[in-house]
């Protein structure tokens, strides 16, 4: 059968209404199915845009809208921009998982004309820990100095949170340091939605009665905790027991344990409770070095053979370190005034070396003092995870240690100081066996039933009880922040690493493993990027140009072709 021309160009439209039709379909139905079915792939090496399985599932349960006000809008140098981009992209993804109760917003500090309101807008942000930091950049060949907030306020039904989004070591180069900040985004901004947004339940205990850290020296410590836990305070000999916490709290005990209070600790621990030790195993404090010096000698804590027991020992050392802290000493006199300077005070380490733990992961440096050595001892099914070290150039002395302020003018001798890293904390985890297997329950403690055998948990014991202490401030009688130096003006990593130790041991499976992130820095060869500059700009330049001419000459040639033939 033989069909005309208008027959056949009948029969193509149909077939090309046909097809148009078919394909406005599967686009409505792949819409359709995208709007039912959330779906997102990030083929990035890292996952750097990927959110974490507990931050989405804490977003889903977001009650109301969360505000988030990001003081880092302007312009920024490639590494505060790559921070800025980091966060926006974040907030995005927070944004998706909360089902619309996320709503940012990007402000510029220095946009405000006038000097006085910028000022005082300045103090506010200041006063709520958002810390300025003075940025120096290259514009048209000049240096300029700009001070940026890198900080965020995260706002929720009335209460508020601030976070700083600068963070990292700052022994590390400004790249390395901007490249651990990315890495804590996500951390940094769900952290601090959970501390407005979801009260916590659990109860930790803070314990008193073997001379521990007075409330004045540990208020930052506890009122940190009390933004996201219950805490709770009492001698351990006024309670019979430690039923109904979660985590105890033993901070730098200076007279012993008596044995029915190693029990009520024990059967906790064997109940699976957490616990965490900062406990120093020589008595040694700055005030009481007077002109003539004075020994530290061992404190009797009568708890060396429970922490042996599960897993690690405290030596009767003390460490001297070459990176380390400084002290005001009086130098010399001008007529009556004393000239003081600031000296190496080798007994206060700077603990800068850390393990690849989510507890220590992008840490600064931790301020100690007067800090000791340990060990880790056989303890079956318990894995011992060291978490922090001191420096290479560490030097140990065993007890009676001799401590004078004379030990800061002297000269250093490098050979001395070649004793290498020494782990100062250990994270401790597993089924733990009780110091009191086949013994009876000590006299005072109600009932003699004594398990044995623990449910699995973690502990954490550090060999400085300093750690956790807070400078106040002398004639007013106010706490500085946890891990600030008031003769240096410098803010140390301590409050962090206590809450990330806590934060672990509560919730090993929860947000504080996001610190676990990880983002690959692949910087470019200066050199070559240098050499290469002028060919790859060209390179840039002219080869979609190249292009574009090629497929426009194939093209042509293409449709000649097809075209002559009729």
């Amino acid at each position: 059968m033989v069909t005309t021309p208008q027959e056949q160009n009948k029969s193509k439209r149909s077939n090309d209404i046909i097809r148009f039709v078919c394909w406005v379909g599967a686009i409505i139905l792949f819409n359709v199915l995208a709007a039912t079915y959330f779906l997102r792939l990030d083929l990035t090496e890292d996952k750097r845009y990927t959110i974490a399985p507990v931050t989405k599932q804490m977003l889903g349960n977001l009650q109301d809208e969360v505000v988030v006000d990001v003081y880092l809008e302007g312009d920024f140098p490639a590494g505060f921009k790559r921070l800025q981009q980091s966060v926006r992209e974040t907030l995005d993804e927070f944004r998706i998982y909360a089902g619309g109760n996320i709503r940012y917003n990007f402000i510029n500090p220095n946009d405000i004309s006038d000097e006085k309101q910028r000022t005082e807008f300045y103090q506010t942000l200041a006063q709520k820990g958002i810390q300025p930091t003075n940025l120096r950049a290259s514009e048209e060949g000049k240096q300029v100095e700009r001070l940026v907030f890198p900080g965020a306020v995260i706002r929720y039904k009335g209460k508020e949170a601030a976070v700083n989004l600068l963070k990292g070591n700052l022994a590390a180069s400004s790249e390395v340091r901007l490249n651990q900040s990315v890495e804590g985004v996500e951390y940094e901004l769900a952290n601090a939605i959970r501390k407005v947004a979801f009260q916590g339940n659990k109860i930790i205990g803070y314990i008193t009665g073997q001379g521990e850290l007075e409330m004045q020296q540990v208020t930052d410590l506890l009122g940190s905790l009390q933004e996201y836990y219950r805490v709770a305070r009492g001698e351990l000999s006024q309670i019979p027991s430690l039923e109904g916490l979660d985590l105890v709290v033993v901070a730098k005990p200076t007279s012993a344990f008596s044995e029915a209070d190693k029990f009520k600790i024990d059967q906790f621990v064997m109940n699976g409770g957490k616990a965490v030790f900062f406990v120093d195993a020589l008595n040694a404090n700055m005030d009481s070095i007077g002109a003539g010096g004075m020994f530290a000698v061992p404190y009797n804590l009568n708890l060396d053979d429970l922490l042996f027991r599960y897993g690690v020992r405290l030596n009767q050392t003390m460490v001297m370190d070459l990176n380390s802290g400084f002290i005001p000493m009086v130098t010399g006199y001008m007529g009556e005034q004393p000239q003081t300077e600031m000296m190496n005070w080798r007994f206060y380490p700077l603990l800068n070396t850390f393990s690849k733990h989510p507890i220590t992961r992008n840490l600064d440096a931790v301020y100690a003092r007067f800090i000791g050595t340990m060990d880790t001892v056989k303890a079956d099914g318990v894995l011992k995870t060291p978490l922090i070290y001191t420096s290479a150039y560490s030097r140990i002395m065993q007890a009676p240690v001799p401590l004078t302020l004379e030990e800061a003018r002297m000269e250093v001798n490098p050979e001395q100081y070649q004793a290498g890293q020494q782990p100062v904390g250990f994270l401790l985890e597993g089924g733990f066996t009780s110091l009191f297997k086949n013994r009876r329950a000590p006299a005072g403690i109600q009932g003699n039933k004594v398990k044995e055998e623990g449910i699995p948990t973690k502990i954490a014991v550090f060999s400085d009880g300093d750690l956790v202490r807070n400078e106040v401030n002398p004639r007013t009688g106010q706490a500085y922040e946890l891990g600030f130096d008031r003769y240096n003006n410098i803010t140390f990593a301590n409050r962090e690493l206590a809450m990330n130790t806590i934060h672990y041991l509560l919730d090993s499976e929860g947000l504080i493993n996001v610190r676990s992130k990880e983002v690959q820095l692949r910087p470019l060869d200066r050199v070559r990027v240098r050499e290469e500059k002028t060919y790859w700009q060209l390179l840039n330049l002219m080869a979609p140009i190249v292009l574009l001419v090629v497929f426009g000459v194939i093209r042509y040639y293409m449709r000649k072709q097809k075209y002559e033939r009729f």
